[in-house]
């Protein structure tokens, strides 16, 4: 007489997969307050580099062409100058600046 193993029911695993997109600040950028307090933000992290990203992602916000048209650089030029690794001009700076409706003031700390 011989014993027969019983086999092990197979387990199927519904498996989900999550869909994460990356964070995009410009999609939230809707408002001239909203765009204000995060430029503000970005001027009290005294991190240059972030300040770049930030108005990069208000001119994302505002329409890159358009911003791209009134400061007179390229739109390709625009983009690499507003990116973290850029290190534009500050003539560059102000002129998206202006395009974008902003000025940056100066307050006694």
């Amino acid at each position: 007489m011989t014993v027969r193993k019983r086999k092990k029911p197979t387990v199927r695993r519904r498996t989900h997969t999550v869909k994460l997109v990356p964070f995009d600040a410009a999609h939230y950028l809707k408002s001239d307050a909203a765009i204000a307090e995060y430029l503000n933000e970005a001027l009290r992290s005294q991190d240059p580099k972030f300040l770049l990203v930030a108005l990069g992602d208000v001119a994302r916000a505002r329409g890159m062409s358009d911003i791209a048209r009134d400061t007179g650089l390229g739109r390709e030029n625009l983009y690499k100058a507003l990116s973290s690794r850029a290190n534009p001009r500050i003539e560059t700076i102000f002129r998206v600046a202006a395009a974008l409706g902003v000025r940056f003031e100066v307050r006694v700390a």
